[in-house]
């Protein structure tokens, strides 16, 4: 047997037992009223926007499509969804003091007028969470009128 096929063997066996790792796709139980778009009035477009862009990372009510069954595309797709939770997770919103609440707003404005959010390696596979410049302008400008609320 030649060295390329051994070495092809031991990376499918590699792979496949890799798929006995799976990820925990359960969310924890939370108070619905915690959520952000509870607690604060947001027009149908922003909980549109929100809904599709933000919230599979940055909630618990994440959507697990079918390649998440995959690892290691599952850890990697894991590992930005925890790492989302941790820096805002709308499903917690109520449990923020309003000094995290205000900053956690500002970081929004920032990650989204940057670029930076949504993350392009999740709209190369969400289309739909692509935000165009309309987009854009409403997201901030309704976070931006909710920050002055707060």
């Amino acid at each position: 047997m030649k060295l390329s096929t051994k070495i092809l063997l031991g990376l499918l066996a590699v792979l496949l037992a890799a798929q006995l790792f799976q990820i925990d796709k359960n969310s924890p139980t939370y108070d619905l009223d915690n959520d952000m778009l509870a607690q604060v009035t947001a027009p149908a477009e922003v909980k549109d926007i929100l809904k599709q862009a933000c919230y599979d990372c940055h909630s618990y009510e994440t959507k697990y499509p079918w390649y998440t069954n995959i690892a290691p595309f599952s850890w990697w797709i894991d590992e930005h969804i925890q790492d989302g939770r941790k820096h805002l997770n709308f499903s917690e919103w109520g449990n923020y003091d309003l000094k995290k609440k205000k900053h956690k707003l500002e970081e929004l404005i920032h990650e989204v007028e940057e670029g930076e959010m949504p993350l392009n390696s999740y709209t190369w596979a969400h289309s739909e969470a692509s935000l165009s410049e309309e987009q854009i302008k409403a997201l901030i400008g309704w976070t931006k009128s909710t920050m002055e609320g707060l």
